[in-house]
């Protein structure tokens, strides 16, 4: 296991720990398949080594959807306590309020999930990432800055790239094909009241964003 100094969010947490690995058991049911298909874009997927097999994608596309599944519930959290945090803080009068009034909430935090949190993977942190941008409209590392400072920021980023994860990730499902799929896996699941629904900080129309990846796939092919 890694020890990954990382301050996530406002700090929702002092240390996450990322497992070297991660076996994804694939089993795939119906609701499994309804959510792959209903993203699913008309493209050629080329690997080094040549092209891969349309089972393959539906197996990436399923881990992905499970991925989700486990950080979506934590971008939440964190967009929740965002606004309870910045509504609390207007309401204190001295810093010294405010910074032990911080210390109380992220303790708490810390204690309560980090457990759960020592079971993410590298990649789970590499989508945790994504969605606390959608849910925030901030990146990690601006959070980090925001609410503790600068330098714990940097030396949070530096020690997550060691990770490959980059707390400066933003979330941009116009513009980057998984975070398209990842939108779309999110809109399906709420509609089907698999996960509870959170609007983007940063309103997405998913129907605008699909004809989008349409027109752009279709000039592709073209």
């Amino acid at each position: 296991m890694y020890k990954l100094l990382w301050s996530s969010f406002f700090l929702i947490l002092t240390t996450f720990s990322f497992a070297q690995t991660e076996a994804d058991t694939l089993q795939m049911t119906q609701q499994d398949s309804s959510i792959i298909y209903s993203v699913e874009l008309r493209e050629l997927i080329i690997a080094p080594d040549g092209v891969y097999s349309s089972e393959d994608v539906r197996k990436a596309r399923l881990i992905l959807k499970r991925r989700i599944f486990k950080v979506y519930p934590y971008a939440k959290l964190a967009a929740d306590k965002l606004t309870q945090l910045n509504s609390t803080m207007t309401k204190l009068k001295t810093n010294r309020e405010k910074k032990k009034y911080f210390k109380i909430v992220e303790k708490y935090l810390e204690e309560e999930f980090e457990p759960r949190l020592k079971k993410l993977s590298r990649k789970d942190g590499q989508i945790l990432v994504k969605l606390i941008y959608r849910q925030t409209g901030s990146s990690t590392y601006d959070l980090i800055k925001e609410y503790k400072s600068g330098w714990k920021a940097f030396w949070a980023n530096s020690t997550a790239y060691l990770f490959d994860i980059n707390l400066k990730t933003e979330y941009q499902p116009y513009a980057v094909t998984e975070d398209y799929h990842i939108e779309g896996i999110l809109n399906v699941a709420f509609n089907q009241g698999q996960l509870t629904k959170q609007e983007a900080k940063k309103p997405i129309d998913f129907e605008n964003l699909k004809e989008h990846w349409s027109n752009k796939t279709n000039s592709v092919t073209e």
